[in-house]
C-alpha cells in the first residue's frame, strides 16, 4: 500500500539542522504515526511521504517555507515576567509557554529584567534548510475514527 491521502504511515526519522547536528532521531522509540492529509505535519516531510511504502528509506530536505517558515525579527518581543510559564526562575535560552489569542504558544527566552523578559516566538528551527531521513515501517487505512478526529490512533499516534 502506498502513502496517500487518508492513509496512516507510521515511520522513524532523523532530523538535522542546517549546520548537520542532528536535532531528533525517533530511531530509540515507537515510529511516529501519521494521518496523512489533515495538515499534521510539516508540509515538506508530508509531501514527500505521499506514494512511498512501507521498507522505503529516503532523505528530504525541507525549506523553510515548508518547514518551519521563516525567521521574524518582529517575532521577538518583550513581554511581562508574569506572563511566562514553566519556570519560577528564568534564564536566556530557556524555553517557557505564554498564553496568546490563538492559544498556549512555546518561546524561547533571549534576555530576562526585574519585570520584563525578551522572548522568540519564532519556531526553534524557523528560518532553516532542514534534513529528513525517513524510514517507513507501515502504511494502512485510516480509520473512520481517526479522520474524523483528524489524527491517527495507536503506537506513535494519539492514545485516547
Amino acid at each position: 500500500m502506498k502513502v496517500a491521502k487518508d492513509t496512516v504511515v507510521q515511520f522513524h526519522y532523523v532530523l538535522k539542522n542546517s549546520q548537520g547536528d542532528i536535532v531528533e532521531d525517533s530511531s530509540s522509540s515507537d515510529p511516529l504515526a501519521l494521518l496523512v492529509g489533515h495538515n499534521s505535519m510539516i508540509k515538506g516531510v508530508e509531501d514527500a511521504l505521499i506514494d512511498k511504502q512501507q521498507g522505503d528509506k529516503f532523505s528530504v530536505t525541507v525549506t523553510p517555507e515548508n518547514g518551519y517558515g521563516e525567521y521574524l525579527d518582529e517575532a521577538v518581543q518583550r513581554i511581562p515576567a508574569k506572563h511566562l510559564q514553566g519556570a519560577s526562575k528564568w534564564k536566556p535560552g530557556m524555553v517557557g509557554v505564554v498564553n496568546t489569542e490563538q492559544g498556549q504558544r512555546q518561546v524561547t527566552v533571549l534576555k530576562v529584567g526585574k519585570f520584563m523578559v525578551t522572548v522568540d516566538t519564532n519556531h526553534p528551527l524557523a528560518g532553516q534548510t532542514l534534513e529528513f531521513d525517513i524510514e517507513i515501517v507501515a502504511v494502512r487505512e485510516a480509520q473512520e475514527e481517526e479522520i474524523s478526529h483528524g489524527h491517527a490512533h495507536g503506537v506513535g499516534g494519539h492514545q485516547h
